[in-house]
């Protein structure tokens, strides 16, 4: 019997997340078919192979975990201690009750007090929080949404008093409320007046602190919730329209925002689905600015982005791996160009981590660095068949899903009529129902599994009541000392600023100053804007 009449094995058909089929040779002619390659260098736009010429050759990513505790004190203790290891930023996790606007000791936050997160009331938290720490040195991302505004001015004021000037003060701000909507679910107040308030801090910080970052477009938490790869990048980028479009109405020069925008995108997933997704993006993304809007400066078409650590990608069976999946997820974010990582840790799909695991997923970044050579080439991907072909696939799959925004007569309106959400509700199902069946393979999962394993140990984080109850404490001591009659007078005008329809960042900033809470500024804020009520939309995808 020759080759010729043996049977074929069937080879498996391989489709990646965002809906592209994989084939199982690329050769030079795949590269061409999808669009060819881009021959620009790296810090030429469209920036496909990276924003910077000398990209880590020249400085390596920031590693910046994501961490937060009960109350001021003991994350400042836990920021100091990852710095002490090596952290280059600081990226800050806030309990609900501050993210969703409420003071710690209001019947809402009872038992949310410092539980997922730092807790803050007043400007007296950030003054401890971030106690001994150089704001010069290190950069801090605050992620907050619902009341991003109020803490973005907590930040500035608490800078400004020790002396720092607004004018080169660096960081960012997650402040990206549109996907809170689509994605998560602390949202304060409905979507125009919240939209209205992300323009507020763009116009502001363009004019007083116009280097930091007011916004991070939040492609993660889309991803998280149900949308694939490309979907992410394509509504992160549909966001980060309307939020550019609000601040032109303004009259802000294109140049004076863009650049200062920023992107907070997932990594959990196929690595070479992730990689020719971030390329892809920042080409994607500088065409939009650079050709689309006009912008004049190249820097302004810079996809700036943190690659977050893809808490889905985790398992509470065999958490062990996690440890493997994150060198992968850290692997990718560097390979695809990322300027900062915020791994995540092996514990984290049961708990807050550790000091033991969040120094683990440090020195994984940092064995990158040092023993890996991510940092020794620029796009060392770049050139290949493959990747060059799913970076061409993966910038069409955007676009078709900035497309279907369009289709809905835009993001604020897909949003508020709840169309966006219900779509990656069925995509959420769709990639549950894969996992139950095996269609989407999960190594300890639903895969090589330990039917006899013991039940894992892992520290968990416990509720810190005594924390929760110091907080309480602490927030009735600052109302006790500051100036009520101020604090009033600040409320008032914040009110009078919001009625109408003036940036209110100025009046916050005031209120900030005199120890106003965050539970009496977004009170204040409601007062106006009233709450977000979200809509009930039944999705029924075609066919």
């Amino acid at each position: 019997m020759n080759d010729q009449s043996k049977p074929k094995s069937k080879i498996r058909p391989v489709t990646n997340e965002s809906g592209i089929e994989i084939k199982p040779l690329y050769t030079a002619d795949d590269v061409v078919a999808s669009g060819g390659v881009d021959s620009s260098a790296p810090g030429q736009a469209p920036f496909t192979r990276g924003i910077h010429s000398l990209m880590y050759r020249h400085r390596s990513f920031t590693m910046r975990q994501y961490t937060g505790f009960a109350n001021a004190a003991d994350t400042n203790e836990r920021f100091k201690y990852l710095i002490a290891n090596g952290q280059t930023g600081l990226n800050v996790a806030f309990d609900l009750a501050t993210q969703c606007g409420y003071d710690s000791d209001a019947p809402e936050a009872a038992g949310e007090v410092g539980r997922v997160g730092m807790a803050i009331d007043t400007l007296r938290d950030f003054e401890i929080a971030f106690d001994g720490i150089d704001l010069d040195a290190i950069t801090v991302s605050l992620t907050i949404n619902g009341a991003a505004a109020s803490l973005i001015a907590m930040f500035l004021a608490m800078a400004e008093k020790r002396g720092y000037d607004l004018s080169r003060l660096r960081g960012t701000a997650q402040n990206d409320i549109l996907k809170e909507f689509v994605g998560r679910g602390t949202w304060i107040y409905p979507v125009e007046p919240s939209v209205k308030l992300v323009a507020d801090t763009i116009e502001y910080c363009a004019r007083v602190a116009p280097k930091y970052s007011p916004v991070s477009v939040c492609g993660y938490h889309i991803r998280e919730s149900g949308a694939s790869p490309a979907e992410e990048m394509g509504y992160a980028f549909a966001i980060a329209k309307a939020y550019t479009d609000m601040a032109l109405a303004r009259g802000l020069d294109i140049d004076e925002f863009a650049g200062r925008l920023s992107f907070n995108f997932n990594i959990f997933g196929n690595l070479f689905e992730q990689v020719a997704k971030f390329r892809a993006g920042r080409r994607r993304w500088s065409k939009i600015i650079l050709d689309e809007y006009g912008a004049r400066r190249p820097e302004s078409g810079w996809m700036r982005m943190i690659a977050g650590g893809g808490g889905f990608g985790l398992t509470i069976e065999q958490p062990e791996n996690n440890i493997m999946r994150g060198a992968y997820y850290a692997l990718a974010a560097a390979l695809g160009g990322a300027q900062t990582m915020a791994l995540c840790c092996y514990d984290e799909a049961f708990t807050i981590p550790t000091p033991k695991a969040q120094r683990l997923s440090l020195r994984t970044m940092q064995m990158l660095i040092e023993e890996i050579g991510l940092a020794d080439t620029v796009d060392p991907l770049g050139g290949s068949y493959y990747v060059e072909t799913l970076t061409n696939q993966t910038e069409q799959k955007i676009q078709e899903a900035m497309e279907w925004v369009d289709a809905q007569g835009g993001i604020v309106k897909a949003v508020s009529d709840g169309v966006i959400q219900a779509r990656v509700s069925e995509y959420a199902y769709r990639r549950q129902r894969a996992l139950e069946t095996g269609q989407l393979r999960k190594v300890g999962v639903n895969c090589y599994e330990d039917t006899d394993e013991e039940k894992p140990q892992v520290d968990l984080h416990g509720y810190d009541e005594i924390g929760a109850t110091q907080q309480i404490e602490n927030v009735r001591k600052v109302r006790a000392a500051r100036s009520n009659e101020a604090v009033e007078r600040t409320l008032k005008r914040l009110r009078a600023d919001a009625e109408a329809g003036r940036n209110v960042m100025p009046a916050l900033v005031e209120a900030v100053k005199v120890y106003a809470t965050v539970g009496e500024m977004n009170g204040a804020l409601v007062d106006v804007y009233g709450r977000f009520r979200e809509p009930t939309h039944l999705w029924r995808p075609a066919g």
